[in-house]
């Protein structure tokens, strides 16, 4: 840390981020709060029957996080990036689905927003360091030059799925002060300051879709920008190919999707793939969801330069995945990468991120192609 300049905090409104914005502030730091406005939940109003509850960033959040800069005594600005989320990571997740594709939007805000929009923030009012509530870990390897980003000490609460876009400028600059702490120690410490928040619960919602009914976002949003859908119903077969039911849009199904299918069956079905090309969905048993390979594409090397011969990893195909034995193979370009599991993985879903791992070290992650 910098004694000498300012360190802004992104405040959520949450009790993670705001005992980091405490801890830093009593422990000497010069300390600024920033909230960043990323989305308007006043918007698509067809949608406000589905509740807001559990939503990150919510107007309450933004209240609650203002109410803390002014319980510890520090200076506190909302900024609105509102257009550039909507840019940069809305958007795309929009058109991920429409092609068939599960995105991962969390992943995309820390890529674009959180670490990149929100450095320059910084800059601005004379911040050298940013600090989030993220539970990881940055440390500097002096043999290799480079910023690591490893696995936070409390791996229930671990969030390195989530950033592994980052890139070494970014690392250098961050930190993740709750990153060897874990969730009772981070709220016992929120109730020690008297923090406002320190029984907030966590939010566990995608901030723009209510309850995370992807499809009903979809085609609110979609009628908002006046962007009428192409004809997408569809057929539901089998993995022989036998037609079993319709649909109303591959965006309303994902790989690995039980329930909601609409078809009647003796056996449980689960959706094996889309193709948005033909609107087909395929269906199958759970023994067809196993797979042992795939590839990587748009691959950001963390902790290590790039990969140059196979390398032994443990990899995450889903936040919720635990990490399994691998090999990763180069492919001669340096954004992509074959992985090769030891046992055959289920769900392996293309939109999502794979993020590769030696044991809590971070080596890099890219997106299930």
């Amino acid at each position: 840390m910098s004694p000498d300049l300012p360190i802004a905090v992104a405040m959520s409104g949450g009790v993670d981020s705001s005992t980091v914005a405490a801890m830093l502030n009593r422990q000497g730091h010069s300390v600024i709060g920033l909230t960043m406005q990323l989305w308007n939940q006043r918007r698509l109003p067809e949608l406000a029957g589905a509740g807001a509850t559990g939503r990150c960033c919510s107007l309450d959040d933004v209240y609650d996080a203002r109410r803390v800069a002014e319980q510890i005594g520090i200076p506190y600005y909302v900024v609105n990036f509102e257009r550039q989320f909507e840019d940069r990571v809305v958007k795309p997740f929009v058109e991920e689905y429409l092609a068939g594709r599960t995105p991962i939007p969390c992943t995309l805000c820390n890529n674009y927003i959180k670490f990149d929009r929100f450095l320059e923030m910084a800059d601005s009012v004379g911040a050298r360091e940013i600090a989030t509530g993220h539970y990881a870990r940055v440390r500097y390897d002096a043999g290799s030059g480079r910023y690591q980003l490893l696995r936070a000490v409390d791996g229930s609460k671990d969030q390195t799925y989530f950033l592994f876009g980052l890139t070494q400028a970014q690392l250098a600059r961050t930190l993740f002060p709750l990153g060897e702490m874990t969730k009772p120690e981070v709220r016992e410490l929120a109730r020690s300051m008297g923090l406002a928040v320190a029984e907030k619960g966590d939010s566990q919602e995608i901030c723009f879709v209510p309850n995370g009914d992807y499809a009903a976002f979809l085609s609110a949003y979609l009628k908002d920008i006046g962007a009428a859908p192409e004809a997408t119903r569809g057929e539901i077969v089998s993995t022989d190919g036998r037609t079993l039911g319709g649909h109303e849009g591959v965006h309303r199904f994902t790989v690995g999707q039980r329930r909601g299918l609409g078809i009647a069956a003796g056996e449980p079905l689960y959706v094996i793939a889309t193709d948005p090309r033909t609107q087909r969905v395929t269906v199958g048993g759970n023994e067809d969801l196993l797979r042992g390979r795939f590839f990587a594409g748009q691959v950001n090397w963390v902790s290590i330069p790039g990969l140059d011969r196979p390398t032994r990893a443990q990899v995450k195909i889903r936040n919720k995945h635990a990490a399994a034995p691998a090999t990763l193979h180069p492919t001669g370009d340096p954004g992509r990468v074959e992985v090769l599991f030891e046992e055959p993985q289920r769900a392996i879903t293309p939109g999502q991120g794979a993020v590769f791992y030696d044991g809590a070290l971070v080596l890099g992650g890219g997106w299930i192609e």
